[in-house]
Formats: C-alpha cells, sequence, structure tokens
C-alpha cells in the first residue's frame, strides 16, 4: 500500500534564466516543503526559493538546526530539510542527525559543497563529506550533474521517508546552484515528503498467531514505544487495548501512545520507576506478564531498565517495521515485521474473531489494580516532596504545568533530567498527543531548538519547553531566532546551577563528583530579555503558575528561570534509597 501523491509541478520562473538553484527549489516544492532551516547557505537556493512559496527558518546555528528540522518532522509528519555549507558547518549537522538516526526521524539535509572542479585541492573547508555523514544517516550521495537534481531529490525523499525512517544527506557542489540545466527537461509529480511514505502489514500468518497467543494470555501486556508517533498509530493502539482489555504502558518515546486517563493505561515503564515515580507500584504488570507485545520499542538501556525489567520467562509479541529491532534483545516468539499502524489493525481484526472473554472479565480487576497502583504514587508523592518547599521543587512545576495543559498542548524537553520529569509527571489526555524529546541518544540543548521546530510545524498548537540550565546553555543564542522567525514559545529552565545528573550520578557511583559539575549564578530571564524576549525570574513555588498562565497566553517567546532545589533528583532506579545523595 502507498501514500504517494502526485500534484503539478510548481510554475517556473518567471525569467528564462533558469538555474539548478531553481530545479532545487521546484523538486522541494513538489515535496511538500514549506520551510528550510538553514543559514543563508546554499544562497542561491535560499534566493529563489521565496518565489516557490519557501520559507527560510534561520538558526544561529547548525545543530540547533538540524534538531529543529527534527521536532518539526515527529509534529508534522512531512519530511523536513536543513542545510549547512561545507566543512565546518556541516559537522555541526552530526550531533542531530544522529538524534534522528536513532530516533527513526526523516530528514533531508543538503550540504553545500566545493565547486566542482576544485574538489580534491583543499579548498577552502573541504571534507569528505560521505565520511562525515556515514555514522549518522541511513543514505549519502553527491549530485554532480544539473540535469540529475530532480532525480537525487527524488531519492533523497524516497530513503528518509520509507522502511525505518532517517536521515537522508545530499551534497550539492556551489557551482551546481547556477548552472544551467536543460530546457528540455522532464518535468516531474511526484511527491514524496510525508511519512511514512509506503506502508506494509505483517505476514497475515503470523498475525494470526499473534492473536492467539494473545486471547490466550493470563497476564499480557503492550509496550508502546516511539515508532507509534513515527506510524501515527496512536488511534490503532487505543483500539488494540480496546479490543481485547489490554493495559498499556510506553516507553518515554512513546508517551502520547494512549490517553493516560484511560483506566487501563499503565503510563511510562522503564528506568524511573523509583520511588516517587508514577509507575512504582505497578512494575509487577511487566514483570510478572506472560506475554509483552512490544511496538516500534526499540528495548533499549533505559525502557527496559538495564534490560532487568522486561520478564524473562514471558513470550514476546514484536511489532517493527524494522526486523532487525525485532529479536535485539528480547527473541520473539511472533515477529511482526511492519508498518506499527496497519499491523495493529490487522491484529486487531484478528482479536475480534476470537473468544477473548476472559480477557473481558479480567479487565475490573485489572483497572482496580491500575487505580490503585497510582493511588500509591499519590500517597508516596504526598510524603516525599514538599510541595511549597524552597528552592523549588521540580515536582511542583510539573503539578501547575499539568493543570493547564490541554490536549493540542505540544511539551517539549531537554535530555537527561528534563526529559524524565516531562514523561514521569505529566499526563497525556488523548492518544497521539505530542511529548518531544530526545531520547534517540539523548543529547543536551535539544530543548529550545525543538520547541522551535515544534512551533513551526504546528504555529497554533502550544508549545511548552523543560529545560535544565546545563542544557540551556548549549542554545541561548536561539532566542533570538524565536524572536526573528516569529516562533514564540514558552521555555522553563530548572536553574540548580549543576549539571544534575552527572553530579548525582559521580555520587553514587563514586560519593564524590568533579568540580565542573557546579555552575555560577546565571540570570537566564535577563538573559531573555537581552534577546528582546520576556524574561520571568521564579524564586517562590507559588508564583510559577501565574506566570505560566500569562505566557502561554502571550504572543511573545517567554524565558520562566526557576531557582530550583539541586538536591531534586527524578525517580531513577539505580539512585533508589542512596545516601550519598543526601548531601
Amino acid at each position: 500500500m502507498t501514500s504517494t501523491t502526485t500534484q503539478a509541478p510548481p510554475a517556473p520562473p518567471a525569467t528564462a534564466n533558469v538555474t539548478g538553484a531553481h530545479v532545487f527549489a521546484a523538486a522541494l516544492k513538489r515535496h511538500g516543503v514549506e520551510v528550510i532551516f538553514g543559514q543563508s547557505i546554499p544562497s542561491a537556493l535560499f534566493l529563489v526559493a521565496p518565489e516557490y512559496g519557501i520559507r527560510q527558518i534561520g538558526y544561529r546555528t547548525e545543530n540547533a538546526g538540524a534538531a529543529m528540522a527534527d521536532a518539526y518532522a515527529r509534529v508534522s509528519h512531512k519530511v523536513p530539510v536543513v542545510t549547512a555549507q561545507n566543512g565546518p558547518a556541516a559537522t555541526l549537522l552530526v550531533p542531530g542527525l544522529a538524534e534522528a538516526y536513532k530516533a527513526s526521524i526523516p530528514i533531508v539535509a543538503i550540504v553545500q559543497d566545493v565547486h566542482r572542479r576544485q574538489t580534491d585541492k583543499n579548498a577552502f573547508q573541504e571534507l569528505d563529506h560521505l565520511e562525515l555523514f556515514r555514522g549518522c544517516a541511513k543514505w549519502i550521495k553527491r549530485i554532480t550533474e544539473v540535469d540529475r537534481i530532480d532525480d537525487y531529490v527524488d531519492m533523497a525523499f524516497a530513503a528518509a521517508a520509507t522502511g525505518r525512517p532517517g536521515p537522508a544527506v545530499l551534497i550539492a557542489p556551489i557551482d551546481l546552484f547556477a548552472d544551467t540545466p536543460r530546457a528540455d527537461r522532464t518535468q516531474r509529480v511526484a511527491s514524496l515528503g510525508t511519512f511514512p511514505l509506503e506502508r506494509c502489514v505483517a505476514d497475515p500468518a503470523a498475525i494470526e498467531a499473534a492473536a492467539e497467543l494473545i486471547a490466550g494470555a493470563k497476564a499480557p501486556i503492550v509496550i508502546a514505544g516511539g515508532g507509534v508517533h513515527v506510524s501515527d498509530a496512536a488511534d490503532a493502539v487505543a483500539a488494540l487495548q480496546e479490543a481485547a482489555s489490554l493495559p498499556i504502558a510506553t516507553t518515554a518515546m512513546g508517551k502520547g501512545s494512549v490517553d493516560e486517563r484511560h483506566p487501563l493505561s499503565v503510563g511510562i515503564v522503564g528506568y524511573f520507576m523509583g520511588t516517587r515515580g508514577r509507575t512504582r507500584h505497578l512494575r509487577p504488570l511487566v514483570t510478572e506478564a506472560d506475554v509483552v507485545v512490544l511496538v516500534g520499542n526499540r528495548t533499549n538501556q533505559n525502557g527496559t531498565d538495564s534490560w532487568s525489567l522486561y520478564p524473562e520467562g514471558a513470550k514476546y509479541i514484536h511489532i517493527d517495521i524494522d526486523g532487525q529491532e525485532i529479536g535485539r534483545n528480547y527473541e520473539a516468539a511472533v515477529r511482526l515485521v511492519g508498518d506499527a499502524r496497519l499491523t495493529l489493525e490487522a491484529l486487531t481484526r484478528a482479536l475480534r474473531s476470537r473468544d477473548l472473554s476472559a480477557r473481558h472479565a479480567a479487565r475490573p480487576a485489572l483497572e482496580s489494580r491500575i487505580a490503585e497502583g497510582l493511588r500509591g504514587w499519590e500517597a508516596d508523592m504526598a510524603k516525599a516532596v514538599e510541595m511549597d518547599k524552597v528552592p523549588v521543587r521540580p515536582e511542583r512545576l510539573m503539578r501547575d504545568l499539568d493543570s493547564v495543559l490541554t490536549p493540542d498542548a505540544i511539551v517539549v524537553a531537554d535530555a537527561s533530567y528534563s526529559s524524565i520529569w516531562v514523561a514521569n509527571f505529566l499526563i497525556a489526555r488523548k492518544p497521539g498527543m505530542r511529548f518531544v524529546t530526545p531520547r534517540g541518544l539523548a543529547g543536551l540543548g535539544w530543548g529550545l531548538p525543538f520547541a522551535l521546530g515544534a512551533k513551526a510545524a504546528r504555529p497554533d498548537s502550544p508549545v511548552f519547553c523543560l529545560v535544565g540550565d546545563g542544557g540551556f546553555a548549549h542554545v541561548w543564542s536561539e532566542l533570538e531566532t524565536a524572536r526573528r522567525m516569529k516562533l514564540p514559545v514558552v521555555v522553563a529552565v530548572l536553574n540548580n546551577q549543576i549539571l544534575g545528573y552527572q553530579k548525582h550520578a559521580e555520587k553514587v557511583l563514586f560519593d564524590d563528583y568533579s568540580d565542573v559539575c557546579d555552575f555560577e549564578a546565571v540570570d537566564h530571564a535577563a538573559i531573555a530579555r537581552a534577546c528582546g524576549c520576556d524574561g520571568v525570574r521564579i524564586e517562590n513555588p507559588a508564583d510559577f503558575k501565574p506566570a505560566l498562565v500569562e505566557a502561554l497566553r502571550s504572543s511573545r517567546t517567554t524565558v520562566i528561570d526557576v531557582v530550583t532545589d539541586q538536591r531534586a533528583y527524578p525517580p531513577v532506579t539505580m539512585f533508589e534509597a542512596n545516601r550519598r545523595l543526601d548531601y
């Protein structure tokens, strides 16, 4: 099955002086590209792009630009384009493309290269870009002829959006943009700019076997990963849940796959199920499962609590578009290689033809068990966290944020603690609600550019971003981007003057920490105001919610700098009851 569509090609420019830049822009427009994340280069492309209705979103740094493109893709389901100059600028794309590569997010990167006649002559900033991107892209090619631009652009989009999505890198020599194409070249019409580009369903016989296994299970559980969002399969997960009365848990990247207020929603399972963890008391639902259905789930270290959470004696049904992920860490009794949405829909149909009376009969007790576990979490919170404490506790901020969230809100977090606070303490309010976190490689500095990319994708939705002061320092400059490009977002900075995860992990492992874990005091609200944005400093927890509500109503980017308790750490299991953190 295919979702490929066709449309009339963009009209050629009014001048007869058509160049490679025009061919490039027309090809991108044909694939539905409306914005390009770039910093002027390739200049020839950006100078003609407005003729095709393509807007440039000018980042300050290439690593931030790649992150913007990543989040844009996650929210819009359109294949984004990011550009960079050859050499040092291109190298700064690597971290963002690596995150997208691990998280299965499609991006087309166009990297300007040196003049074709200067190749391998040590031209200014010349570099072997084919080797540079080999470890962080699924497809890398160099165009050498202006009349092949359409061919290679189409190949890049197809590579990015088919199968397991990921980055595709197109290397384009600078003189190619000024070259003159043949006047009689073929006008293409294919549009390949959305994903999944094609959908395929798993083997019907395997689907029947999976349905039989689930129908006969005594304690099944579904654990949905980020592949659910890539496939746009949240509604299919919800249908499966209702059809067979199945409990649904998610990974951090899978958060939002289900409405977490649903009585059969377990919440996020993984490495933060310690004290104060929302799913701490529900851990046995995973460890005691006899059938585990994994959907778009990489079974990585954090999602499995260092591979200690998922039961050894269970039978695994694994749905994934990438057959190499199936059985990577847990041997699958049934391999369902295919698109998550189509395969879940087929599995649900197969289940409806079976006797599910035992599953439905077990539902009331299962719902009660989940509700009791969540009440246990609430009791833990009441004992463990003083919500009115100064410096501010992050749990208080998350409680206040959760009280004003709407289903159409987009919540973005940086890596490290920020992702865990968001994943553990906010509630998804509908299937498909977007919580955008960098969990492919989980590098610091993604929060603010992720927020800008999400806002570019969905300008009418409120976008809230949670960052730590360590990660925010990577990308302060993009506040000016938010202002200049008119992408208003709300950023809350957990200002505890430390690299939180690093300091606490070193304390746990060594009962000591390196001196670079501590920062000097920084006023992030003042930085925001210096960039022409709004900045508010919060030292009393009661002041946060009013500032948040006002910021969400504003049409300007706002930074809420919250002085937080540096001893506050999320419910990471390796930190559980460790006295070394009582410093």
